[in-house]
């Protein structure tokens, strides 16, 4: 769109917001449903791939701090920080996690909050042994 007042010429570039963009328009919205039906992969599962993802940008140099990846992201760098923690956890829970099944609404009953308790536990043993009974109550809710 071009505006002209008193000989200046302003171009403005008109975009449709974020919100906008990822509505899909109402014909639409039957298709989705077979994938409604199938579910989303649980929050925690995206969480951990893009924490680990993270981590292998900082082991090779692309990203210094948390803090750029913050920028980059566009969010704060204490989310960051809390995404980070998910590394820690021991390996096989780690690929447990990113192994879980995909579930309606995305939603897995343990939550992100238990995780990052289980994952400051220093050793891999005990994060192992609290794993089985936070899965199993999950197991149990569905």
């Amino acid at each position: 769109m071009t505006i002209q007042k008193n000989g200046f010429e302003v171009k403005v570039r008109l975009q449709p917001t974020v919100r906008q963009i990822n509505r899909a328009p109402a014909k639409l919205a039957p298709a989705a449903g077979s994938s409604a039906k199938r579910g989303r992969l649980p929050r925690i599962t995206q969480v951990l791939a893009m924490a680990l993802q993270f981590q292998e940008m900082i082991d090779r140099g692309e990203i210094s701090r948390h803090a750029d990846l913050a920028r980059l992201g566009c969010v704060s760098r204490e989310r960051i920080s809390q995404m980070m923690v998910f590394t820690w956890l021991a390996p096989d829970i780690q690929e447990e996690i990113l192994r879980l099944p995909q579930m309606p609404g995305g939603r897995y009953p343990v939550s992100e909050a238990t995780l990052r308790k289980m994952a400051r536990l220093p050793l891999w043993d005990d994060q192992r042994a609290q794993w089985p009974s936070a899965s199993a109550d999950a197991r149990a809710l569905n």
